[in-house]
């Protein structure tokens, strides 16, 4: 006998309860005239993920316990169908039977006490089976590291949870149960025979990798064959890839979805011949580091400015790399023509960087304006003239340059409606090689965690990539000329900075890596940049935490993850 599991890779939106019950009401529909028996859906995939401090609203739980009620009813027309589903759930105490079944949920206006931990709340997931919510699971492991902080919330609860279909036991983990041995030991005891996996796991570089090794721990120590279930799409900075799959009681990847893409995918236990086991299905082609990449910031533009109901965006175009992989992510992400593009040239800006702009706005097809700032800058300068006599100009000039740029387009952004999609790298907010209320200014930080070399890379990718209806958009020269902020005569941006494959490598040593600064000169860096690298990250927090929310792709991203104090004498030795 051969039961068909439905893999429902879904995007849903934290507090969208209508719209989150209509895409598991559509997955499940889809899946039921494929003939699945089972659906799995994401964790937390009926109030999104993550919710944050929603969560200590008792309102949320009361809007998500009503939500599930509608979710079954609106299931009952599937006879016989199956369906695992994650949501928040507060449980009065009479809510949680044994094995895990569920009788009711709860009191979901009751108060939550503030300052003490949650005794009654539990990241969950339903069966729901002909109408009726039959059993529930609560999650037993909290992540709380990187940007979880899942003990905030949630109260954890070490019970299996495990049923029956078409002679086949499944027991149900949710996400981090799945990164220790206990929850997925104790399933098998309660008798599961293969293990379903609900997740809401962010993206960064190679994390689909580590997924698939610390399930194969589990298998080696339980035997049982895996389905895992991964949420796709953006939230705020946050963006999560999908690319669900199914490994065999061997560890072997036997069905694989892609990665930044909503849908489901089917996939069939065979139940003859003895201990339940996946059959082979279709497999996700493998794809680049850079296409991944890449694909998390179109795919987190396209939601944050979808989602947020933003008309489209507007982007200072310099002329410079940074811009311009921002506007190519950009124009994939939403199309050219909710795309604006804006240069506005100084009496430091090159006529090439002005020719290279206009051209690759051409190129992509984007509506283009010029807007130049020497009158304004001039206007300035007259005004603190009296001020600043005497004294020679300095940085402070060059950031009345990058606050005027930055007004300009707040301005765009105010009458207009779209969003500023403002173009700093993760290098430059390391070290703050950038202006705030100048080139900070904006509602969203497209590549704030993408590394300068990482930068170039992105950025021949997308010209060659066949997989986009033209190649070749951002022009030669911008990637062969040296980067420059064009902000005084003949500068570039290495008068200022150790070369970028310098300063990169010591930041994501000493920043994502936590490696001391003895351990990074002894891996070969001149002591003057580690220490150079490391003060100017250290005395430039204070910028950073006022610049927008933007994608996370590594592991380590300045904002949720990063929490270091502004205030603080402590300097690190270099021995």
């Amino acid at each position: 006998m051969k039961t068909r599991i439905a893999l429902a890779q879904l995007n849903v939106t934290v507090g969208d309860f209508a719209g989150n019950t209509a895409k598991i009401v559509a997955a499940a529909r889809a899946a039921h005239e494929d003939g699945a028996r089972l659906v799995v859906a994401p964790e937390l995939a009926l109030s999104g993920y993550p919710p944050e401090d929603l969560l200590l609203r008792p309102a949320f739980y009361a809007a998500s316990a009503a939500a599930l009620t509608q979710l079954a009813q609106e299931l009952k027309p599937f006879k016989g169908l199956h369906v695992v589903v994650g949501h928040p759930w507060r449980d009065s105490g009479d809510a949680h039977d044994g094995a895990g079944s569920a009788k009711g949920h709860g009191n979901a206006n009751a108060p939550i006490e503030r300052g003490l931990p949650p005794v009654d709340t539990f990241n969950a997931a339903s069966l729901l089976v002909d109408g009726d919510v039959v059993g529930t699971y609560l999650k037993q492991d909290l992540p709380n590291t990187e940007v979880f902080d899942e003990k905030r919330y949630f109260a954890s609860r070490a019970k299996p949870f495990v049923f029956e279909l078409d002679g086949v036991k499944y027991g149900v983990v949710i996400c981090e149960d799945a990164w220790h041995a206990s929850a997925a030991q104790m399933a098998k005891a309660a008798g599961a025979q293969v293990l379903l996996i609900p997740n809401g796991s962010p993206y960064h570089l190679n994390k689909e990798a580590t997924r698939v090794d610390i399930l194969r721990a589990r298998i080696r120590e339980t035997g049982l064959p895996m389905v895992y279930v991964n949420m796709v799409g953006g939230q705020d900075e946050l963006v999560f890839d999908g690319g669900s799959f199914v490994l065999d009681a061997h560890g072997e990847v036997v069905a694989s979805m892609p990665q930044f893409q909503e849908g489901h995918a089917i996939v069939e236990i065979e139940t003859e011949g003895g201990a339940p086991r996946p059959l082979p299905a279709a497999l996700a082609p493998e794809t680049s580091l850079e296409a991944k990449v890449y694909g998390a910031l179109v795919m987190g533009v396209r939601d944050y400015i979808g989602k947020n109901g933003f008309p489209g965006a507007i982007i200072g175009l310099s002329g410079g790399v940074d811009s311009a992989l921002v506007l190519a992510v950009a124009c994939d992400a939403l199309g050219a023509d909710r795309v604006r593009a804006v240069m506005m040239p100084s009496r430091y800006t090159a006529d090439i960087s002005t020719t290279d702009a206009a051209d690759m706005a051409r190129r992509v097809g984007v509506r283009y304006d010029e807007i130049a700032i020497a009158p304004m800058f001039d206007a300035f300068r007259g005004a603190l003239a009296a001020e600043f006599a005497g004294r020679p100009e300095d940085a402070t000039e060059e950031n009345i340059q990058a606050r005027i740029r930055g007004t300009l387009l707040m301005a765009l952004s105010n009458k207009f409606g779209s969003i500023v999609l403002t173009t700093g790298n993760k290098s430059e907010m390391a070290v703050g090689y950038c202006t705030l209320y100048g080139d900070m200014a904006g509602g969203f930080a497209v590549i704030k965690d993408i590394a300068k070399t990482l930068v170039y890379r992105l950025c021949h990718y997308r010209n060659a990539a066949p997989g986009f209806a033209t190649q070749n958009v951002i022009p030669e020269r911008i990637l062969t000329r040296a980067p420059s902020a064009e902000l005084r005569e003949n500068q570039t941006d290495q008068d200022s900075l150790p070369p970028y494959d310098v300063l990169d490598a010591i930041m994501r040593m000493y920043m994502e890596e936590d490696r001391s600064l003895a351990e990074i000169v002894a891996a070969g860096y001149a002591p003057e940049d580690v220490q150079r690298v490391t003060r100017l990250i250290k005395i430039n927090e204070y910028k950073r935490r006022q610049a927008p929310i933007g994608i996370r792709v590594t592991h380590r991203a300045f904002g949720r993850d990063w929490r270091y104090p502004i205030t603080s004498r402590y300097t690190e030795p270099l021995q």
